[in-house]
């Protein structure tokens, strides 16, 4: 039986990649977020592309992540680690050149108590009330950490893709303020503040999700097709229902189409009727629940029977999928199952 798979094409992530680079101009270096394993589409492939296109600098959310990056490409790239310094990381940091962004003043103490050799960054809050140094920690501690010389100071936008909020605008010059004369590298804005506007990029912008063809990169080439396997079909007489609950009843006879996949592999169980799958460029509805491991499809309108169905490509993104269960393309990314067969397209290597 064919497996679900995962097509990833890493020429599209490299073209988005290189996209944002030119947005963000030259004298702003364009680094790339590779946590979740690169938001479920693997770490290892996706940095080693990058790094061929010309990214020098990675960020992860945890050090265990960060240690399996180290192991895949090499020495030499910077590797930040956002979670900052957390009890048991040490000989992970020290022994693999990884930069934790310190988030607190009990971070920071930790950091010069266990690794005082060991390169760090420092994140700022300017107003997400997330992770961070506050103002008033900040102001205590800036003259010692600015003697050790951070090696990124940055803050994270909370409404980037909010254009009207006017949030934007007061994180800028908050971070403007506590960072002004520092003489350090500064980081403001992941794929969305580097889309804002130009101000809000300082030295080194951080693009994630834009990557990986999500919004609010509007221009991303997608880089994802799900193709799930049909198993079996059948024939539904008017009246007879489909799935657990019977919430799907035929309006006529219809050729059904059981798909192995589900809830279990990360397709939301709200995507139940309210959902279609594509053969080629044809959709199909999906009906019924979508159970642990299967979906029910309407293939009624389809020459044959497919091998296989699309749940994500050009005709329907990770955005799309979001907007049909009050979601985000992050969340469907990084739901998609350990279950699928990754595939990788590239030509650019």
């Amino acid at each position: 039986m064919a497996s679900s798979t995962l097509h990833i094409d890493l020429d599209a992530i490299a073209s988005n990649w290189k996209a944002l680079d030119a947005k963000s101009g030259p004298a702003t270096q364009t680094a790339a977020v590779v946590k979740a394993d690169s938001y479920g589409l693997g770490a290892d492939r996706v940095a080693r592309t990058l790094l061929r296109q010309g990214a020098k600098t990675f960020f992860v959310a945890l050090a265990e992540e960060g240690a399996k990056l180290r192991q895949a490409i090499g020495d030499g790239p910077e590797i930040f680690i956002l979670s900052g310094h957390m009890a048991g990381d040490r000989d992970m940091l020290d022994d693999l050149d990884l930069t934790p962004v310190l988030n607190s003043a009990e971070q920071v103490k930790r950091h010069m108590e266990v690794s005082p050799a060991t390169p760090f960054g420092v994140q700022l809050d300017t107003g997400m009330n997330r992770l961070g140094l506050e103002d008033a920690d900040w102001r205590a501690l800036a003259p010692m950490l600015l003697e050790k010389s951070p090696k990124l100071v940055m803050s994270h936008l909370s409404c980037s893709d909010e254009v009207h909020m006017g949030m934007n605008e007061r994180q800028l010059a908050e971070f403007t303020r506590m960072t002004d004369g520092t003489g350090l590298r500064r980081s403001l804005s992941a794929t969305g503040g580097l889309i804002y506007g130009k101000e809000y990029h300082f030295d080194l912008v951080r693009p994630g999700i834009g990557l990986y063809g999500g919004m609010p990169f509007a221009e991303a080439r997608p880089v994802v097709t799900l193709s799930l396997p049909v198993i079996q079909t059948r024939m539904v007489e008017v009246g007879e229902t489909v799935g657990y609950g019977n919430t799907w009843e035929a309006k006529r006879r219809s050729h059904v189409a059981t798909i192995s996949a589900g809830y279990a592999d990360g397709i939301s169980r709200r995507l139940s009727n309210n959902a279609q799958l594509w053969a080629g460029d044809t959709p199909c509805p999906l009906i019924g629940r979508v159970s642990m491991d299967l979906i029910t499809v309407d293939i009624t309108d389809l020459d044959g029977t497919p091998e296989e169905l699309d749940l994500l490509n050009t005709h329907q993104g990770v955005d799309a999928v979001a907007d049909l269960i009050g979601t985000i393309g992050y969340e469907v990314l990084t739901s998609l199952g350990a279950r699928y067969e990754r595939r990788y397209s590239e030509t650019l290597a």
